[in-house]
């Protein structure tokens, strides 16, 4: 395949395959309809999954020192088609606020949202101003004029000359700031906090989002990237540049932003070795330029503690000429292409298997539950075909079988009307539980921690404070984890109740899973740890730090804390759904059984006529089930590897 192909036609097989998925629960979704197994309860965890596939995003963070080609290699990978560098990428510091790329699909529209520095002395975090367009500066992208676009874009890197005192008000360190040739005395600072980039792109267009994050300075001056950003990336590709190796700068970097305890990074964290078209040489075999390239390939992954498959050496701007001249040996050698294919190979592979884990295993259980329920439906025709195999239809047989039929009708009633009685107790269980993680009780703590921080005069005392306040955090999810576990016994004997007394031996409560919020709050406090010893930070005045904590900590924290109470609140009507879609389905089901059976002891059809009735009723009933079994397996099936995929030309812009 064509280099410049790799990751666009593996990027739109994973959107396929959430497509086909998402196609498969619109087919489970009607064959319950057909099959009269269909509830509200069920159609809740139906309408969530498919939720959950169309928000799906996946999220690449690009980190590294300035000067290291990260906006070079954003067009290298994204914006090779127009023939021109789109994001500003000149030699220095020009990408010097964070920069998102996606592409808004909710509106459709391709934009530039720049962010005012100066909102970095309102009390407004990042997050919050997000969500607030009126704080933004807009600019309309027309994607079919590119000169233009070029032009918008470059107003990502515009700075604006300040005061150091200024600098120091907005957070920088006034030692890592170039000085202002044309004024002296004077700084530069970035003028943007933020820029937001909607731009149609095939891969934006399929959840693909970029965060370009600029060098060490900005990235302490901008806790929320390192607090919130950076964790919550799926992968981090980190740029060095080939001709310098891993200098000072770069270590911290990854030290302190990247190869941290807390961070979540569960595609991955690799190295990018950038700019090793300037280890070409025409003087020497190439034999020799590669293994030059894999030596410094092999001391940069022991620096940083990688392994050598996860350095990978690169020149994007080799890369970018190379895609845009068309020149595919070019691009062989500039090594852009084995880069794409690690993002393939690795970092997609790790948001299906995310998916699999949090939709496809609770679908796959939803199905069976149908499936089971649709096995004793067959036995019972089965049963009721042998009442007519003679001469006559045997209608003392068939009394016997409705008797039958009706007596697990209503065994299965009493157990709807017994597990409704538990499902309420567990509501009122779950208000226990959500008092424990009220939102009133974390603004109490938040307000606790503010008197606190107001009230001391010393670094250590606003320190304890703040540590503080995720004691306070930890001791509400540590009693949350104590009380969830007594309920989740109490759902595990209602369970074993249930499966001892119906055939459902393969049901299984849902878990409320409160240690992941205990381990995520404690992943939290570490980085609030790292923020408290941030020299920055140390340095402030007292109302700057309360103002800086509260925006960034707390605001993270608070998001943590929907989160759990999401989770509470939804729980206690969850934990029993499954025996409950399994007894709703059988009560229906025998319903239906005895409706019928009655009919056939009435009417006045004879044998054969009845046979022949119930052979096609089968008949049809085995064909659902084997939709159901083609269903499952279609839901079981992994998303396709590259060599699966028809080469299709999407890599351009749309």
């Amino acid at each position: 395949m064509n280099g410049p192909a790799i990751l666009a036609h593996q990027v739109e097989a994973y959107h396929q395959w959430k497509k086909e998925l998402i196609r498969q629960i619109g087919r489970y979704r009607l064959w319950l309809q057909d099959n009269d197994l269909y509830s509200e309860d069920v159609s809740e965890r139906i309408r969530r999954g498919v939720e959950l596939l169309v928000e799906d995003e996946l999220t690449i963070a690009f980190v590294g020192e300035y000067s290291r080609g990260k906006t070079e290699l954003i067009n290298a990978l994204f914006f090779a088609e127009y023939g021109q560098r789109m994001l500003p990428s000149e030699a220095g510091r020009t990408t010097m606020c964070p920069t998102e790329l996606f592409f808004d699909r909710a509106n459709g529209s391709n934009y530039l949202q720049l962010l005012p520095i100066e909102t970095r002395e309102g009390d407004l975090s990042l997050q919050e101003l997000r969500r607030q367009p009126q704080h933004w500066i807009r600019h309309e992208l027309d994607e079919n004029d590119p000169d233009t676009m070029r032009t918008v874009l470059a107003e990502v890197a515009r700075v604006r000359s300040v005061s150091p005192q200024q600098a120091r008000r907005y957070g920088f360190s006034e030692s890592m700031l170039e000085a202002d040739q044309d004024n002296p005395g004077q700084v530069l600072i970035p003028a943007w906090r933020s820029a937001r980039i909607s731009i149609r792109h095939p891969l934006f267009e399929r959840g693909l989002r970029i965060l370009d994050t600029p060098g060490l300075n900005a990235l302490g001056s901008e806790p929320e990237l390192t607090v919130s950003l950076l964790p919550a990336a799926h992968a981090i590709l980190f740029l060095l540049s080939a001709d310098t190796g891993v200098t000072a700068s770069d270590m911290t970097i990854w030290k302190d932003h990247i190869d941290t305890e807390d961070a979540d990074h569960r595609a991955g964290r690799f190295a990018v070795l950038n700019k090793i078209d300037s280890l070409w040489d025409e003087l020497r075999p190439d034999e020799e330029v590669q293994k030059s390239i894999a030596r410094i390939q092999h001391y940069t992954a022991n620096q940083l503690g990688l392994k050598d498959e996860d350095v990978i050496p690169v020149s994007a701007k080799q890369g970018l000429t190379a895609k845009a001249r068309g020149d595919d040996a070019l691009l062989r050698r500039s090594e852009l292409p084995g880069l794409e294919r690690l993002l393939v190979g690795r970092i997609l592979k790790q948001k299906e298997e995310l998916i699999t884990q949090s939709l496809i295993n609770d679908l796959l259980g939803m199905l069976q539950n149908s499936q089971a329920a649709m096995q004793s439906r067959l036995a019972s025709l089965d049963e009721e075909r042998q009442a007519c195999t003679g001469n006559a239809v045997d209608r003392q047989a068939l009394r016997r079988l409705a008797d039958r039929a009706q007596t697990d009708y209503d065994f299965y009633y009493r157990k709807l009307i017994t597990l409704r009685s538990s499902r309420r107790l567990m509501q009122s269980q779950g208000d226990i539980l959500m008092e424990m993680v009220s939102p009133e009780r974390f603004d109490a703590h938040a307000a606790t921690v503010r008197k606190m921080m107001t009230k001391s005069w010393t670094s250590a005392g606003m320190s304890q404070a703040m540590d503080h306040f995720f004691e306070l955090l930890e001791n509400d999810l540590q009693n949350l984890l104590a009380e969830g576990r007594l309920a989740e016994r109490m759902v595990e004997a209602i369970y074993r109740r249930y499966n001892q007394d119906t055939r459902a031996r393969h049901l299984e409560p849902i878990p409320l899973r409160a240690g992941r919020h205990v381990i995520a709050v404690r992943e939290l406090r570490k980085r609030a740890a790292r923020f408290r010893r941030a020299p920055g930070n140390l340095l402030r005045e007292q109302n700057q730090l309360i103002r800086r904590f509260f925006q960034v900590m707390v605001t993270e924290a608070r998001t943590l804390h929907e989160r759990v109470c999401r989770d509470v609140e939804r729980w206690p009507g969850e934990a029993l759904l499954p025996i409950m879609q399994y007894s709703m389905e059988q009560k229906q089901l025998l319903e239906h059984q005895v409706r019928r059976i009655r009919d056939m002891v009435r009417s006045d059809r004879d044998s054969k006529a009845e046979r022949e009735r119930l052979t096609n009723t089968i008949t049809d009933l085995r064909k659902q089930l084997e939709l159901a079994d083609t269903m499952q397996r279609q839901i079981r099936r992994p998303a396709p590897t590259l060599s699966q995929q028809k080469v299709v030309n999407i890599s351009g812009i749309a």
